[in-house]
């Protein structure tokens, strides 16, 4: 392989964080498929560029192809993820390529799925085709995590978000939480429901406040994520909003198998879908057993918007993998005012750590803290 100048290595950046910025265009709506963005470069310009749009579309790299024609012959290939090598109803992507004449190919992200890891770089080296992993490796890899952890544990990517004041408390001891943080917070998470396949709370959040946890971005339309409601004993009132609102994406109601016959009944004909799962040791929802679910029906990411026991149930079984967390500049105080995670917490420091923090920045008036698990950091 030749050494790249730094100029082309500055090139290079360029072209990848493009194919990056493609790649977030894809993010809730490509599941179970991983979202891709793919650029072609002749001559150091951008000939033709593409993004995986939905499943069963054509991937990143022929939607490229295509637009390429006869471009693409000599032509690189900046793209986020390894390109596939099965065949289906059409040749895999990397065959694709080598067919079209490209001489080489860049990608941000080894294929994480131990079936497929590895294969596309070696059939497009078969071809002598040059292949390589590029520049932007920790932004791809943070950005492919959700999909990794699918691939390998079979579990969906969990993120905890929670608004609380700067004391750390998520509502006043009266209950009132509307709202605690300002209006460009509340329009980040609807920008993150629009990218996540689905987001979740408990039962207690529904009677609580009747969300509708649909997708309202204001600077452009959205989807709605599928909304998840852990409710053991079926509480949720057939009238609820989540259930009357016009939107298309599925409701899913986690209940137990104890959950009263007859409240089942009405959540169906009210138009929920109601899993009935196996209790956990508290005697709630196996949340474990709801997080494999939810990945064999192809969701991938989980925004857990609340509240405080339901994070801590999450936290308990080892699902939650980023903490967002907004902080207001207000101070509720009290000893009856509910914090960020309830549940019995924990014993000693040791069993507190784990975490690291990742980014800290403003969001109009309020503070937004993220934190990854170690494991995932």
């Amino acid at each position: 392989m030749t050494q790249r100048s730094g100029q082309a290595r500055g090139l290079e950046a360029k072209f990848m964080a493009r194919a990056l910025s493609l790649a977030h265009l894809g993010l809730g709506r490509t599941s179970p498929n991983p979202p891709v963005g793919a650029v072609i470069v002749a001559k150091e310009q951008i000939v033709a560029e593409g993004f995986h749009v939905a499943p069963g579309m054509p991937h990143a790299e022929m939607v490229a192809l295509a637009r390429a024609g006869p471009r693409a012959a000599g032509a690189e290939v900046y793209v986020t993820l390894e390109p596939c090598c099965h065949w289906g109803r059409t040749p895999g992507c990397a065959q694709s390529l080598a067919a079209a004449g490209v001489s080489r190919v860049v990608y941000g992200f080894a294929d994480p799925d131990p079936r497929a890891r590895g294969r596309g770089a070696n059939c497009l080296s078969a071809a002598s085709v040059e292949v390589c992993t590029g520049p932007l490796a920790d932004e791809c890899r943070d950005f492919y995590a959700p999909y990794a952890k699918h691939r390998r544990e079979r579990l969906p990517w969990f993120v905890g978000k929670m608004a609380a004041s700067a004391d750390g408390k998520v509502a006043t001891r009266s209950g009132e939480s509307r709202w605690i943080t300002g209006l460009p917070a509340r329009a980040l998470v609807h920008r993150w429901r629009d990218e996540g396949d689905a987001v979740m709370v408990g039962v207690g959040t529904v009677l609580a406040d009747d969300p509708q946890l649909t997708c309202r971005r204001e600077d452009r339309p959205g989807r709605d994520p599928v909304r998840v409601i852990v409710d053991s004993m079926a509480r949720t009132p057939p009238t609820a909003r989540v259930l009357r609102s016009s939107s298309t994406a599925p409701c899913i109601i986690a209940a137990t198998e104890r959950a009263p016959a007859r409240q089942v009944e009405a959540l169906r004909t009210a138009g929920a879908d109601v899993w009935l799962l196996p209790s956990g040791p508290n005697g709630k929802v196996d949340l474990v057993r709801l997080a494999q679910c939810l990945a064999e029906n192809g969701i991938v990411s989980v925004l857990l918007e609340g509240g405080p026991t339901l994070l801590a149930g999450a936290l308990a079984c080892g699902l939650v993998d980023v903490l967002l967390i907004f902080y207001a500049p207000k101070v509720i105080g009290g000893i009856e005012a509910p914090g960020i995670v309830g549940g019995e917490g924990a014993a000693a420091l040791d069993e507190a750590g784990g975490w690291r923090f990742r980014r800290v920045e403003m969001v109009g008036d309020d503070l937004l803290v993220e934190l990854w698990k170690c494991s995932q950091a």
